[in-house]
């Protein structure tokens, strides 16, 4: 069977939003007195290393996952949507919003594919009326508790592209004529999955693979 159907795949943190989500959230629990010390710490160390490239993209993820460890789901669940509203819809990319909104008109499959957690995502899809999400979900271990670490691979680097691959399989995506936006190395193998890549004020990185590869470049306005 030929592939007809085209997709946008959209990347969350930096790329749709201006904001790291996960920032957003230690400045919600912050605010909300509910930020433990020895969190914060490893945080913040972790993202030092994360800022010089020398901890990847799923390993920041995995230090940023412990925090869920002996809660409950039902927990983020519940504030999931308040979360949306106040801390990262104001943050939402103008520009990039618009090239969502392109596609929509042009009857693109809209695709949010992103590293964040499930619970926390779930409410930008039915704002923004996506028609997939791929991301991580959280692992649920014993007695109903969150055990810290990711359900499945966190989606991040070749999980991103391998889950762009299963999708075109599934609903008949010509991936040669579809689209991808993304800001990290951790999005090359779902924009080289595509064939029309775009990145979104990239890191400096991958600034210099979209000047090799003359990549169209967006601001967030």
């Amino acid at each position: 069977m030929t592939a007809t159907a085209i997709a946008a795949f959209f990347d969350f943190d930096q790329t749709l939003l201006e904001v790291e989500s996960g920032h957003m959230g230690i400045r919600m629990l912050q605010e909300q007195k509910r930020l433990p010390l020895g969190y914060f710490l490893k945080v913040w160390i972790a993202n030092l290393f994360y800022q010089r490239q020398l901890l990847s993209e799923a390993g920041m993820a995995r230090v940023l996952l412990t925090y869920y460890r002996r809660r409950r789901l039902a927990e983020f669940e519940a504030t999931a949507e308040d979360f949306y509203r106040i801390y990262l819809k104001p943050h939402l990319a103008p520009r990039i919003m618009g090239r969502l909104e392109d596609h929509r008109r042009e009857g693109h499959w809209l695709v949010l594919i992103s590293g964040s957690v499930r619970y926390m995502l779930d409410p930008v899809v039915r704002d923004l009326r996506f028609d997939r999400l791929f991301c991580t979900d959280l692992e649920i271990g014993h007695r109903g508790l969150l055990t810290g670490r990711s359900k499945g691979p966190i989606c991040v680097d070749k999980a991103k592209e391998d889950y762009a691959r299963k999708f075109a399989v599934e609903e008949n995506i010509d991936l040669a004529a579809s689209y991808a936006y993304g800001n990290h190395p951790a999005d090359l193998p779902m924009l080289e999955a595509v064939g029309h890549p775009h990145v979104v004020e990239p890191t400096r990185a991958l600034a210099r693979i979209a000047a090799r590869r003359s990549w169209p470049v967006l601001s967030f306005r």
